[in-house]
């Protein structure tokens, strides 16, 4: 996931890298409204009996799904990256990404962890209300586990900020669709509608403008300490995209061939 310049508007996109898994397909940036990450069975491991991983929200012994830090070519291989050659020529030093909201039947938390036996970090947690800023440097490719509680349909709302070196700022705010669990269908992610109200621009902003001084210090560190110049963001992955999709967006993908 990360952001591009399109028609000159800064959008949040998913990058889906298929032909690092298939020679004959083409890597194209796609529209998170029509794009669903499919958690598959292969990524169920068993919550450690381990005070250190009690932010999971999970009982020692129970199964979580996990989309992997270390790529599992079973499993979609969930990252972000400031790459795209116009973004990294445009922003100053780097991006802002935020978790706003979380809905779904389970926990969701996102976190960082160095080798086997490193402290996890953790940067996303479905149980905090407010905003949760991260910050990504220019020219990052990052991956991070990402860890469920129960099968199930989840929307994460994202957003992708940035101030540029002509002095302006851009912004925009997606919802990422997850189906959790092989028997999760992922039309039924395609098709799910926030429950509750969508907080204001307003609302947003003063909430992160709140939690920006107590932001972890070590977050913006490790984020940048880990950048994974690598395979593509999704290899050996399930990735479902609504067909027939509208004249714009066989354009955009059009645009985007032979661009990684």
């Amino acid at each position: 996931m990360g952001p591009r310049f399109v028609d000159g508007r800064w959008t949040f996109l998913i990058h889906d890298d298929v032909a690092k898994a298939d020679a004959s397909a083409t890597s194209v940036w796609r529209y998170p409204d029509e794009t669903v990450f499919h958690v598959v069975d292969a990524g169920e491991l068993t919550a450690p009996d381990d005070p250190a991983y009690a932010f999971l929200g999970a009982a020692p012994g129970s199964t979580v799904w996990v989309s992997p830090q270390t790529q599992n070519p079973q499993v979609v291989w969930i990252g972000w990256n400031t790459q795209d050659p116009d973004v990294m020529a445009q922003i100053d030093r780097g991006i802002t990404l935020t978790l706003h909201r979380v809905e779904g039947p389970g926990t969701m938390t996102v976190f960082l962890q160095s080798g086997s036996f490193g402290e996890p970090q953790v940067l996303w947690d479905s149980r905090t209300q407010d905003p949760q800023p991260v910050w990504v440097d220019v020219n990052t490719h990052t991956h991070a586990n990402w860890a469920f509680t129960a099968p199930g349909v989840y929307l994460v709302e994202l957003e992708a900020s940035a101030d540029l070196i002509d002095g302006s700022t851009v912004s925009d705010t997606q919802t990422i669709r997850l189906a959790v669990g092989s028997r999760t269908a992922p039309d039924d992610a395609l098709a799910a509608a926030w429950s509750g109200p969508r907080a204001t621009a307003a609302e947003a902003a003063s909430h992160a403008a709140e939690s920006s001084d107590a932001q972890d210090p070590l977050v913006p560190v490790l984020v940048g300490a880990i950048v994974v110049v690598a395979a593509g963001l999704v290899a050996g992955v399930v990735v479902v995209v609504v067909r027939g999709n509208r004249a714009r967006r066989r354009a955009l993908a059009r645009s985007t061939e032979g661009r990684s």
